[in-house]
């Protein structure tokens, strides 16, 4: 398990944060990347070191770190007046970004950046045909290597069963039509893909009102493109519903690889696959857990580390950085992590409207 080491420098300028500690592990540094932004949520870099966020209040920006100091010395918003926008993803130099049922690119953005001093580019529609229901309507993006556009559709209730296939998944887009890569996920907010074996893990977000200590939200893994994963018949590790348990699906169930807590709110995953943390690190996976919004002690609230074996298998899982919740009180919410071109990480904060950037200094 990891040693911790409490940074107590690391004070924000922000009304909704007072200054306090976060822990890391012993020989990592954590400071402000950016401030004063509007309820960020994921993070892609482009080719020039550009990093690209969704803010959910309808907005696309881009940070510049023009003098590599680790901190952005420019905002830019390139997306405006969108329905809640949060996924981003880059492609061959054109940056992806979602709405509710929307998806949208814009053609070599760095290019356009570095040619316009103001303004918004002009972005091209990918897709319109996806549900508009706001209940977790928030979308995560991410392209394999083959380019095919990876996205969730979260279902549009706590619990219930929807005659729309799209709701309560994971789907790609290969230009033309939607496919299903995973069925039964009841809110994934982040998904990755392995670093050596490109298989996609994703988290997946507990129904609610099942208790303080049920059921598990859960990490997932997709050995095979349009498996079940329980939902709304079974939950975490065979927790039968108790509305929708005894139906006959008619499909088996993948349990996941990890139960993560009741309540703790998954909300973005990142693999590591650089060379600036310790070797130990590699191909690890990071997980930042929004926390709770109705639980009678709240939980959540920091970012997990999942170790694993040269296959993929779950060997062990820790906190990695805490500190966002002080008794009950909370000053953040980690909604996002992105390893970038140095091997640093950058981890997006929705509450106290920031992004870290945290680094190996030993």
């Amino acid at each position: 398990m990891a040693t911790y080491l409490i940074i107590c420098t690391l004070t924000l300028n922000i009304s909704a944060l007072d200054p306090q500690f976060l822990n890391v592990p012993k020989g990592f540094k954590l400071e402000v990347f950016a401030q004063d932004l509007d309820q960020p949520r994921q993070m892609a870099e482009g080719e020039n070191g550009t990093i690209f966020i969704g803010e959910r209040s309808g907005q696309i920006i881009a940070l510049i770190d023009s003098d590599k100091n680790g901190q952005a010395d420019e905002k830019r918003v390139i997306a405006e007046k969108l329905t809640a926008s949060s996924g981003v993803s880059m492609y061959e130099g054109d940056l992806y970004f979602s709405e509710i049922s929307k998806i949208w690119k814009i053609e070599d953005v760095e290019r356009w950046l570095r040619q316009n001093n103001a303004g918004v580019p002009k972005k091209i529609l990918v897709t319109d045909n996806l549900p508009d229901d706001a209940w977790h309507g928030w979308k995560w993006l991410q392209h394999d290597l083959k380019g095919d556009l990876y996205t969730n559709v979260g279902a549009p209730c706590n619990i219930c069963l929807s005659e729309n296939p799209q709701y309560a998944s994971i789907l790609k887009f290969t230009g033309e039509t939607w496919e299903h890569v995973a069925r039964g996920v009841r809110n994934s907010v982040g998904f990755d893909f392995h670093p050596v074996t490109q298989k996609l893990y994703f988290t997946d977000n507990g129904r609610d009102w099942l208790g303080d200590d049920s059921p598990s939200c859960e990490l997932n893994r997709v050995d095979a493109e349009g498996l079940f994963y329980g939902f709304p018949f079974q939950h975490a590790v065979d927790i039968k519903d108790p509305e929708f348990g005894d139906i006959s699906s008619g499909y088996d169930y993948v349990n996941p690889i990890l139960e993560l807590g009741a309540h703790v709110a998954p909300t973005g995953i990142a693999f590591y696959n650089a060379s600036q943390f310790p070797a130990a690190y590699q191909n690890n996976l990071f997980i930042t857990l929004h926390g709770s919004w109705n639980r009678s002690e709240k939980v959540g609230y920091k970012v997990l580390r999942v170790i694993l074996d040269k296959g993929g298998d779950v060997i062990a899982s820790e906190d990695f950085i805490t500190g966002w919740l002080q008794g009950q009180t909370v000053l953040g919410r980690p909604s996002a992590p992105l390893v970038i071109s140095d091997g640093s990480m950058l981890i997006s904060d929705d509450k106290a409207n920031v992004i870290y950037r945290l680094s190996y200094t030993q």
